[in-house]
């Protein structure tokens, strides 16, 4: 491979778009951990919260090491099982978020210390509320990176190892492995704030699930016409996608027809269905959700149909 083709990615929209995506994910990261978990001493099940047992127990001892510091060190090693046991490209990503996240934090404490941010030594003033606000900005940055085939690192490689591996929804493998990690805060907090992270963490697990749903959903769209051609035309020709027919025929009517089944996204089925008002066209049409798919569903293929529809309008 010559040094061109090594530079090819970063000439296309996508490696930007997942950059920046990458980046921003690991700010909400960096800003959940330095000004909610530090303060707090919360231990939910996170690589985040193993590094606050680790320096904890230094700092018991005599000994200063900074929260990003042992996390960069976790994920290090973090890091190279992800590379061999999941993938290049989740590894190479998540090299890159778990690189960020120390240096974003460290720039938390510049632009605001956390102990001048929150004297008391909490955002919310109370646990339970931290740990909420917590949660749902972590399960925020964990479904965008998780639906781009990268992570947080640290807790996030060893849920998608078990997810790949035991083939468990990746919602489960967060509360699974951050169980693990939860026991640890044994070493330096409450019973009461043991439990209390245990919660978190299944809690941050149900999140990830539902906010990684909510990303992927798409819809599955059911459509029978006696112009069935000219719907699968516009679904080919300017949504781009494909789609299945079927003969059918009706229980009432005994009459024979064809049913189309496509796969939308929210904005194409909002399309479809304009498409079908304008043009007087008369269906009948079901819709549900569908959250995970697999196989032939392309978004590249996708934008290659319809810029190739648009060359030849």
């Amino acid at each position: 491979m010559d040094f061109a083709q090594l530079l090819s990615p970063l000439r296309t929209w996508k490696f930007w778009k997942e950059l920046a995506l990458m980046t921003v994910a690991m700010l909400l990261t960096a800003i959940g951990v330095y000004y909610i978990l530090v303060p707090s001493k919360l231990i939910v099940g996170s690589i985040s919260g193993l590094s606050i047992v680790i320096s904890t127990l230094f700092e018991n001892i005599g000994v200063e090491i900074k929260v990003s510091t042992v996390l960069l060190i976790i994920n290090a090693i973090l890091l190279i099982l992800a590379y061999f046991l999941i993938g290049k490209e989740f590894g190479l990503k998540t090299v890159y978020t778990a690189l960020i996240i120390s240096p974003l934090m460290d720039l938390c404490a510049w632009v605001l210390p956390n102990d001048q941010a929150f004297p008391d030594g909490s955002m919310m003033g109370d646990p339970w509320l931290d740990l909420v606000c917590f949660v749902l900005i972590l399960s925020i940055a964990q479904a965008l990176l998780f639906r781009i085939n990268a992570s947080t690192g640290g807790l996030d490689i060893l849920a998608k190892i078990v997810n790949k591996y035991a083939h468990a929804d990746i919602g489960t493998s967060v509360s699974i492995a951050g169980a693990c990690i939860c026991a640890t805060a044994l070493l330096i907090n409450p019973f009461r704030l043991v439990i209390l992270g245990l919660i978190g963490t299944y809690i941050n697990g149900l999140m990830v699930d539902f906010f990684t749903a909510s990303l992927n959903r798409r819809k599955r769209v059911c459509i029978i016409s006696k112009e069935h051609e000219r719907v699968r035309r516009f679904i080919i020709s300017d949504l781009g996608r494909g789609c299945s027919l079927y003969e059918v025929k009706g229980g009432f009517s005994g009459e024979n027809s064809i049913e189309i089944q496509v796969l939308l996204t929210q904005s194409e089925f909002a399309d479809l269905m304009k498409y079908l008002s304008d043009n007087d066209i008369h269906a009948f049409i079901t819709a549900g959700n569908c959250s995970e798919v697999y196989g032939l569903w392309s978004e590249k293929k996708h934008r290659r149909r319809l810029e190739e529809h648009k060359s030849a309008t």
